[in-house]
């Protein structure tokens, strides 16, 4: 071939115009792998998206979105039926309260008061249940999946954390940290979403 550099440059172009849907496989960030698809219960969920957190300029962790089906918009991905599931893998050590602390004030941040009040106890909660983890270290697994009929399930690195907090509306709250008005990570939210 006379320009394998042309031809190779025309290769990648090709399939970086391939549509997202079709094309979305295992994504790797920062170190961290996100399948491209996962079960939760007995429905199976794909990766809607992925990025990273990121505060001033220190990367804090890489975070996944699993949806029944694509979801581009942010009321696509609060308002689909069935199960839902967040991971995220934590880039530096971070001690648990700092982590739950930075959760608890991004629901405040994009949910009304009268929500943040209702599901203060569930809110609560989960600040106690992760607290019982006490430090973070880097690459420590922490994935909030919701359950049709059940509610959200808290994993730290596999392992079932507590008893299920009840609600779909506390999980869709829970999503709006990401995805809501005011998230934690404008870019965050776009890649969640599918948008990067």
């Amino acid at each position: 071939m006379k320009h394998p550099i042309a031809a190779f440059t025309l290769a990648s172009v090709m399939a970086a115009a391939l549509p997202l849907g079709n094309a979305l496989a295992a994504v790797e960030l920062k170190g961290v792998r996100f399948d491209d698809t996962i079960q939760v219960g007995d429905q199976p969920l794909q990766l809607n998206g992925a990025g990273v957190r990121v505060k001033v300029i220190v990367d804090v962790y890489a975070a996944s979105l699993y949806l029944p089906h694509k979801g581009n918009t942010v009321e696509d991905a609060l308002g689909q039926p069935g199960a839902k599931s967040v991971h995220a893998v934590l880039l530096r050590d971070v001690t648990a309260r700092d982590f739950v602390g930075a959760l608890i004030k991004g629901f405040k941040a994009n949910n009304s008061p009268e929500q943040y009040q209702r599901y203060l106890p569930r809110l609560q909660e989960l600040s106690r249940l992760m607290e019982e983890v006490g430090s973070a270290h880097k690459g420590t697994v922490v994935r909030l999946d919701y359950l049709p009929q059940v509610g959200t399930r808290i994993y730290v690195d596999g392992k079932r954390q507590g008893a299920d907090l009840p609600g779909e509306e506390f999980y869709q709250g829970l999503l709006r940290i990401w995805l809501g008005p005011k998230p934690v990570d404008n870019s965050l939210k776009a890649a969640l979403l599918g948008r990067q």
